[in-house]
C-alpha cells in the first residue's frame, strides 16, 4: 500500500484476554472499519493489565503508527488503569474532567448511585479530550494521535463511529477473491511471480481443506482500480494455464 497511506495500531488492555477468558473481538471491528475509510492498521498488541506494560507499549505504537487505539481498562474497579498508563505515557497527571462528571451524574441520578468506584471512570488524563459513550455514558478519551475506548464491544463500537469525524482517512484499499481449486503447492511459484510482476497490489493465499483436499482464497488487494484488475486478469490466466497443463494430475488439490 502507498506509503502516504494513515497508519493505525490496536493496543487490547486485559488479563482476561491473555488467560482466555474473554476472546477478543473489538481488533476485527476496528480492523474492518479502518480498512473502510483508508487507514491501513499494521500492529495488534495485547498487553495485560500492568501499567509499565501498557506504558511502553503504548509509547512504542503512538510513535510507529498515524493513530493508536485501546480498548479496555477504563471501567471502576482497582485493574482499571488504563487512565493512569496512558497519563503516564504522555507525562501528565490524570484529574477527575469535569464534562465527564457531569455526564455521569446526568445518568446515575440519585446521588447514592454515583459511588466512589463510578466517578474512577471521570479520571481522565490532563490535557485530553472526551471520547462520547452513547451506551453507558462512561466517556473514553483522547489524547495526542491516541484514542482510549471501552473494553465491552457494543460500547467499544458506539465510540469508535463517534471517533470517526477526528481521522483523516485515506483512499480505501479495493479487494477481489478468486476461489482457486488448487493448492498453494500447486500455484505457489506461479503466483509468486504474478506477485512480482504487479507492485501495486498485494495477494493474499488462504488454504481451504475439505474432504482431504486442498483448494485456495486468493484475495488481491490494491488502491488503484487499474492495476487491481490488471492483477485480477493475470491470476485467471495463471490458474487457466495451470488447469492445462496439469489436467487430469492427481496431485492438483494436495497442499
Amino acid at each position: 500500500m502507498t506509503a502516504q497511506s494513515p497508519t493505525a495500531a490496536v493496543l487490547i488492555i486485559g488479563d482476561e484476554i491473555l488467560s482466555g477468558r474473554t476472546r477478543d473481538s473489538n481488533s476485527g471491528h476496528i480492523a474492518a472499519f479502518l480498512t473502510e475509510i483508508g487507514i491501513d492498521l499494521k500492529e495488534i498488541r495485547v498487553v495485560p493489565d500492568e501499567e509499565d506494560r501498557i506504558v511502553a507499549a503504548l509509547n512504542a505504537l503512538r510513535a510507529a503508527f498515524t493513530y493508536v487505539f485501546t480498548t479496555g481498562g477504563i471501567g471502576p474497579t482497582h485493574d482499571d488503569i488504563t487512565a493512569d498508563a496512558v497519563a503516564k505515557a504522555f507525562g501528565v497527571a490524570v484529574e477527575h474532567h469535569p464534562d465527564a462528571i457531569k455526564i455521569l451524574q446526568q445518568h446515575y441520578v440519585a446521588p447514592e448511585e454515583l459511588t466512589e468506584a463510578r466517578l474512577r471512570m471521570a479520571r481522565i488524563p490532563v490535557g485530553a479530550t472526551l471520547v462520547d459513550n452513547p451506551v453507558s455514558k462512561a466517556p473514553g478519551f483522547h489524547i495526542g494521535n491516541v484514542f482510549v475506548m471501552a473494553g465491552v464491544p457494543k460500547i467499544m463500537q458506539a465510540m469508535l463511529l463517534n471517533i470517526e469525524k477526528e481521522l483523516e482517512g485515506g483512499v480505501p484499499v479495493q479487494s477481489v477473491t478468486i476461489d482457486c481449486p488448487f493448492g498453494e503447492g500447486v500455484i505457489g511459484t506461479a503466483l509468486g511471480e504474478v506477485a512480482k510482476a504487479h507492485p501495486l497490489v498485494s495477494i493474499g493465499s488462504y488454504p481451504i481443506l475439505a474432504a482431504r483436499n486442498f483448494s485456495t482464497k486468493l484475495v488481491i488487494r490494491s488502491r488503484e482500480p487499474a492495476a487491481l484488475e490488471a492483477a485480477k486478469t493475470a491470476v485467471e490466466a495463471m490458474l487457466a494455464e495451470i488447469a492445462r497443463d496439469k489436467a487430469g494430475d492427481s496431485t492438483l488439490t494436495d497442499y
